[in-house]
Order: C-alpha cells, then structure tokens, then sequence
C-alpha cells in the first residue's frame, strides 16, 4: 500500500465573511487534497492577520518535517495585511523552504 504524501492547508479567517465560508473554505482543501492524490494534514487557520501566528506555525512545520506541498483557497489567502507580507512573497518564502503552493481555485501549480 502506498502512502499518499502530506499537504497542509492555510486559511485566512478575515478574508471570508462567516463561519460558513471559513467552513466551506476548508472542505475545498479537503476536496483538492483528495482529487490531487494528497492526505490533507493540519490546516492552519490565521484568526488575527496583525500576529500571523498560524503562518508562522505553518512554516515552522514545513522547515521541520517532510511535507512538500501547502494549498490555499486562493493565493490572496498568503497576504496578511502587514508590511512586505504580500501574496508573492509569502509563497516565495514557503517555497525557499522546498514547498510548493496551490490554490484551490487555479487547480494548477502557480
């Protein structure tokens, strides 16, 4: 039996408007996972885009462990609203760290 390798998601609370958009939100991580041939590990969720603490948390995973793949809803889900934090940079970041990021609306790799 092959395992299916590790992605771990992120989300951005406060770009959504609800509970049910944040909940939405993570069944499509779920649903790419799935359909792309991952197992979908811990989905980080940013609550309070002024600390990025889920972020960081997520990088810390990646640096530390093997999982080579994060997905996202969309890539405005990387920009958290502070200086230099911005979509772009943030997806440089995590792949400097040997991940590569996909947003659940491209379906493709960026």
């Amino acid at each position: 039996m092959t395992t299916r390798p590790t992605l771990l998601g992120y989300v951005r609370a406060d770009a959504l408007s609800c509970a049910e958009e944040l909940a939405a939100a993570t069944d499509s991580l779920v649903a790419f996972a799935s359909a792309e041939g991952f197992t979908l590990g811990t989905v980080y969720t940013e609550r309070d885009a002024a600390e990025s603490a889920a972020f960081h948390a997520l990088l810390d995973e990646v640096k530390r462990s093997d999982v080579r793949a994060v997905v996202v809803p969309t890539m405005s889900h990387l920009g958290l609203g502070q200086p230099g934090d911005t979509p772009t940079a943030l997806r440089q970041h995590l792949e400097f760290h040997q991940a590569q990021v996909w947003a659940v609306n491209s379906r493709t790799t960026p």
